[in-house]
C-alpha cells in the first residue's frame, strides 16, 4: 500500500491533469432510489442495485478497491454481486481497479468500443500518454464492447451509454432513469469535458477528431438536461457539500437541474477560451 501511494504522489507531481489530493474514504450513501455513492472524497464510484444483482461505475485506483468494497458492504450489500463493471473513461485514476474487481467478483467489463484498447493495453495506446510508463496501469480484458446509445439492462434498470468523447476517444457519460418517492428522475454522470494540460485541439496527428468530438460532447450533454448531477470527480458536483446537505434538508440536493446547466455552460466557456488560445 505504501509502494502504491509513493507512485501515486509522483504521479500527481509529473501530470498537472491528475493534480488532486490522495483520496479519502468517503462514507457511503444512498444518491437517490437505487443509486449509491461509494467511491472516495475525490475519485467517484457508483453503485446500482438491481434484484439481478449489482452495477459498479468506477474502478479508480488499484489502491482504491478495499475503499469500494468496504463502502458496498457498509450498505448491506455484498461486493461479490457485482455482476457489471464499468468505466467514464480510460484513465488510470477511473479504471486502474477494474483487473483486481473483475478477479474479485467475476463481473463482466462493458467498454465504449473507443476506450477499448487503453484499457486492454493498460494505457499504452493512449492518444497523449502512451510514451508515459507512469500513466500504465494494469491491463484488463474487456468483455463486451460498447457503442454510443447502448442500454445496459439489469433487474429492471436501463443505463445509457452516452458517447461524449474528447477528455479520451470513449469517454462515456451514464444516464440513469430512477424512481425515488414516488417521482422519476435522470441521473447523469458525466465522463469528462476537462481539455487536460498537453491537449492539443488544433492539428492533432494522434487524435484528429478532438476538436469536433469535445464540441459534439458538449452538445450531446446540453441536449440531456440531467435532474441529478453526478461525475467522475467529486469536486465537479460538489459532492461534499451536497452530502453535508442530504440530512439537514427536506429536498434531496443531488436533484440539482440547475447545477447541471451551470457546470455544462460554464465547461464549454473554458473549452472555447482554450480553443482561442491554441489557435493564436
Amino acid at each position: 500500500m505504501k509502494k502504491t501511494l509513493l507512485i501515486f504522489i509522483l504521479l500527481l507531481a509529473r501530470h498537472a491533469c491528475f493534480a488532486y489530493p490522495l483520496p479519502h474514504p468517503f462514507p457511503p450513501f444512498r444518491i437517490a432510489g437505487n443509486l449509491y455513492y461509494v467511491g472516495t472524497d475525490d475519485l467517484t464510484s457508483y453503485l446500482i442495485v438491481t434484484p439481478k444483482g449489482n452495477i459498479l461505475i468506477n474502478s479508480e485506483l488499484e489502491a482504491n478497491v478495499p475503499m469500494i468494497k468496504s463502502s458496498i458492504e457498509k450498505l448491506g450489500f455484498k461486493f461479490s454481486d457485482t455482476k457489471i463493471l464499468l468505466i467514464s473513461h480510460a484513465h488510470f485514476d477511473h479504471a486502474a481497479g477494474s483487473h483486481l474487481i473483475k478477479q474479485q467478483t467475476n463481473s463482466k467489463y462493458m467498454v465504449m468500443d473507443a476506450d477499448a484498447s487503453d484499457v486492454e493495453s493498460g494505457g499504452r495506446t493512449n492518444f497523449n500518454y502512451a510514451h508515459d510508463p507512469s500513466t500504465y496501469f494494469p491491463k484488463t480484458i474487456v468483455d463486451k464492447i460498447l457503442h454510443d446509445g447502448d442500454r445496459i439492462e439489469l433487474g429492471g434498470t436501463t443505463l445509457i451509454a452516452h458517447l461524449t468523447a474528447g477528455h479520451t476517444p470513449g469517454c462515456t457519460s451514464w444516464e440513469i432513469r430512477l424512481k425515488d418517492h414516488g417521482k422519476q428522475y435522470k441521473a447523469i454522470i458525466i465522463g469528462s469535458l476537462s481539455v487536460n494540460p498537453g491537449y492539443q485541439l488544433i492539428h492533432n496527428k494522434t487524435y484528429p477528431n478532438i476538436l469536433h468530438d469535445y464540441q459534439h460532447a458538449i452538445k450531446v450533454l446540453k441536449a440531456l438536461h440531467g435532474d441529478i448531477f453526478l461525475a467522475s470527480h467529486a469536486g465537479m458536483f460538489d459532492l461534499q457539500k451536497k452530502y453535508t446537505l442530504l440530512n439537514k434538508t427536506k429536498s434531496n440536493p443531488f436533484i440539482d437541474p440547475q447545477a447541471y446547466e451551470k457546470y455544462i455552460a460554464k465547461q464549454e466557456v473554458m473549452f472555447n477560451r482554450e480553443l482561442a488560445k491554441q489557435a493564436l
